[in-house]
């Protein structure tokens, strides 16, 4: 018993062709076994196909093949209708019956939110044999000429999660697919996971064969003699021998009282410290006059140094001997020594990404921070290559085994390496780890609306959109960016913002930062849909007056080209202007040809302690990334990444420029 939900949404007209196909398939190679099925198709309305499930026959599959054909897209997308009527009409009887699933084959996100979907889903499905499965299509979401916006907005990734948290409630699978293939299945995943696990399990099969071979290798040509078991036991029966403590004389005492006290100065009263000779010839020595010069001397050197060096921590225990007056020492702590050899640290890295700039987000992940420099690891101080003068030849040579250590020139000096193969191998496994969760990041900052805008960091924004003449081309393309910028980051970050746009003259959406409720989103795109491109670049006016709203912390402003009005002046202005409240202004440079303008707005973001972003050269960096990440990293000269202008992604190259020189050197090294 199978009831097949089709999404006809509005978004969904550019691709009813693929969904016809789909379902086309679908009833050709699948639907032909089962019992009982029908079709719901759902927009705004929900439409079935028939009024109670049928039985699976070639007329009945033929025929709904037709209706498929009639199909329209139109609406927004109600999930929730389409499920309550599949459940509560066609399996109004559920559990009188087994093997019962819903197939829902969808492009996005529903209209209502996810936790309701789940907790009605958790709450039909418990203690039936009904399950809930999930066909994800993943498209571009594009707006009509009417411009109805859906009522709920999310990234492919974003919708993802909610369906995965929707079909974990309804006990069911999830598969996820695109125009290039199939992005995540739990088929499949669960598939590969056994597969990886029988694969380990062999490898620790031959592992433990390969170890009973050379054991068994071993054994044969060393074989045991019984008569070494008399040896063993022997050995393992003798005891280590304690060793008599000293006897208390009185120069272990003093020196054991003169450390006890930190070599403080002892009084002139103090009595001689009894003491029994071995023997009646024997002289007692001058203990007291000792103790006084030994104090004296410690009390002289602290008051010389300054900054005493911090000396090895060790304590020795002096006594004297039976013969005559000798006297013999024995270390009660040992002195540390101090290890200069370096070992390859693990490395831990976030999977969650970051809401921050790139410089802060180094400051805790780059190579330095992680401590994967290869200098600083291989060649430490006492590694350094020495020639030293004989003077039977005047001149100066290596050692007689100097040529056994491998050793490399670094910056004209040669050095001896102090890492094996295997340190070398797992240090070239840490930086890859690190150089993918580089170019992740990189992935992530050119996705959605972070392509054009860069990520939003604060809680109180306003976003300055340039409307000058010079923008009409370019206009259609930033108010679609600019709806995916408040749904993306803004609504679901829950930033205060406010909107404005300029050119020869200044219009805000509202008067104030308003909160970033659904409500407010719809209304923003709304008003964005009115913009038309005019007249000419006023940016310090538009500066001006998003300074004054109430509370905000940083402004973004996007524009493609240099202002009417001279540049030194608007940054003189802006800096008179923070010096009462201190706001960050970043700058967006979109399809920008003057050198000078970019110029101005880096100078702009700078001295406002913001961020310069442009958006060239997105397209090479995905792809640049994507064959990183797909190809290997082997080659540090193909693919690389484009130059990149905006601060956080040049940043970002340029540390995964360092750690692919590195690891292109180490593996040189092995």
């Amino acid at each position: 018993r199978v009831v097949i939900l089709v999404d006809i949404s509005v978004t969904n007209s550019m691709y009813i062709i693929h969904i016809q196909h789909f379902l086309r398939l679908l009833l050709e190679e699948q639907m032909s076994d089962k019992d009982y099925f029908n079709i719901i198709a759902f927009g705004s309305d929900v439409v079935p196909w028939q009024l109670e499930l049928i039985p699976s026959q070639p007329e009945s599959l033929q025929n709904a093949w037709r209706w498929v054909l009639n199909l329209q897209c139109k609406g927004s997308r109600n999930v929730m209708s389409a499920l309550r009527r599949a459940v509560e009409v066609h399996f109004k009887d559920k559990d009188k019956h087994k093997s019962q699933g819903l197939y829902l084959l969808t492009t996005g996100i529903p209209d209502q939110e996810t936790h309701a979907v789940s907790a009605y889903m958790a709450e039909v499905c418990r203690g039936f044999d009904l399950h809930l499965h999930v066909c994800l299509f993943s498209v571009v979401e594009d707006v009509g000429s009417d411009r109805i916006m859906p009522a709920r907005y999310a990234n492919p990734t974003e919708t993802a999660i909610a369906y995965k948290e929707i079909v974990q409630a309804g006990n069911g699978r999830f598969h996820w697919f695109g125009e290039a293939g199939i992005l995540e299945s739990d088929d499949i995943t669960i598939i590969v996971s056994e597969t990886e696990k029988a694969n380990n399990y062999s490898q620790k099969c031959a592992f433990l064969v390969e170890s009973l071979k050379q054991r068994s290798v071993n054994q044969s040509v060393n074989p045991f003699k019984p008569g070494d078991s008399n040896v063993l036991m022997k050995k393992e029966n003798r005891r280590p021998q304690k060793l008599l403590p000293p006897k208390p004389t009185a120069l272990s005492l003093a020196r054991m009282y003169i450390k006890d006290n930190h070599g403080a100065e002892r009084s002139a009263s103090t009595g001689v410290l009894a003491w029994r000779p071995t023997s009646a010839k024997a002289e007692i020595p001058p203990v007291k006059i000792f103790i006084l010069s030994v104090a004296q001397t410690i009390k002289e050197r602290s008051r010389t140094e300054h900054k005493p060096r911090k000396q090895p921590e060790f304590s020795v225990s002096v006594f004297y001997t039976d013969k005559g007056r000798n006297v013999g020492t024995v270390y009660r702590k040992y002195p540390k020594t101090i290890c200069v050899r370096k070992s390859v640290p693990s490395v831990i890295l976030p999977k969650k990404e970051e809401i921050c700039s790139s410089k802060e987000w180094l400051t805790k992940y780059s190579i330095k921070k992680l401590k994967l420099e290869l200098p600083r690891l291989m060649f430490g101080p006492g590694c350094t290559h020495q020639k030293k003068t004989v003077e039977s030849l005047h001149k100066k040579v290596s050692a007689k085994y100097c040529t056994i250590f491998p050793s490399v020139e670094i910056n004209g000096v040669v050095k001896h390496l102090q890492f094996q193969s295997k340190e070398l191998e797992i240090y070239s496994e840490q930086l890859e780890k690190v150089l993918q969760r580089y170019i992740q990041r990189i992935q992530w900052l050119l996705s959605g609306s972070r392509r054009l805008f860069g990520t939003i960091l604060e809680a109180n924004v306003c976003v300055l959109i340039d409307t000058s003449g010079s923008m009409d081309p370019y206009l259609p393309h930033i108010t679609k960016e600019l709806t995916s910028l408040i749904w993306e980051q803004l609504r679901k970050n829950e930033v205060r913002f406010n909107l404005l746009r300029f050119a020869e003259n200044t219009e805000s959406w509202k008067e104030c930062l308003v909160e970033s409720t659904d409500e407010a989103c719809h209304d923003a795109v709304q008003w964005m849909s009115k913009f038309h491109a005019h007249g000419n670049t006023c940016i310090l006016m538009a500066l001006q007056k998003a300074l004054s709203f109430q509370g905000v912390e940083a402004l973004y402003i996007l524009t493609d080209g240099k202002p009417d009005t001279s540049c030194t002046l608007i940054l003189k202005e802006i800096e008179r202007l923070r010096k009462k409240r201190d706001i960050r202004i970043h700058t967006i440079s979109f399809s920008c040809t003057d050198r000078g303008a970019k110029e101005f707005l880096k100078k702009l973001a700078s001295q406002t302690g913001g961020r310069y972003h442009c958006s060239f050269g997105d397209m090479d960096g995905q792809l640049a990334a994507h064959r990183m990440l797909t190809e290997g990293l082997d080659d540090e000269d193909d693919p690389v990444f484009p130059y990149f202008e905006g601060d956080d992604l040049k940043k970002l190259t340029q540390e995964v420029a360092k750690a692919r020189s590195f690891l292109k050197q180490a593996k040189s090294l092995r």
